[in-house]
């Protein structure tokens, strides 16, 4: 059964790899990775359409699409590369969710003010999460980067 699982894991993990730059388009690439979760404009009239794998996938992929209809490409945004780019203090929520995507949950805590987006991402060793919290102007405060809360106490499989 584990294995069955896992072949399933992988096959839609790679599956965006069908999708052919300069011919597929958004619905096309709705039929091999599923609705995406969110639309945003990008940059030059691009459109990034993001397809979460959230939680146990621990990605999300942003499909750029040019003002034509058409695929520019396709890259996982919850890279720790990409987490080092984002600044504290400087970034707005929307520079962290246009370069992540759109988080898994959303927190409020109303007595500090703030609000906090949980990222599951894949760690090295370990599965992690990442939280970014924001003030109540919307500019990223804290970045935590740590193990999986989840799995605690438990083996990995």
């Amino acid at each position: 059964m584990r294995w069955i699982l896992l072949f399933a894991l992988f096959a839609g993990c790679a599956s965006h790899e069908r999708l052919v730059p300069g011919q597929a388009t958004p619905a096309d690439a709705d039929k091999v990775m599923g609705a995406a979760a969110e639309a945003r404009p990008g940059q030059n009239g691009e459109t990034v359409r993001y397809y979460s794998r959230q939680p146990y996938g621990r990605q999300i992929y942003a499909a750029r699409f040019g003002r034509d209809g058409r695929l520019i490409g396709i890259e996982p945004r919850l890279t720790t590369d990409n987490m080092e780019r984002i600044v504290r203090d400087s970034w707005s929520s929307a520079q962290v969710r246009d370069l992540l995507g759109p988080p898994y949950e959303v927190h409020s805590l109303p007595r500090q003010e703030r609000e906090v987006w949980t990222y599951w991402m894949h760690g090295t060793t370990w599965p992690k999460h990442l939280y970014v919290q924001f003030s109540k102007d919307g500019i990223l405060r804290e970045v935590i980067y740590i193990d999986d809360p989840t799995l605690r106490g438990r083996e990995q499989d």
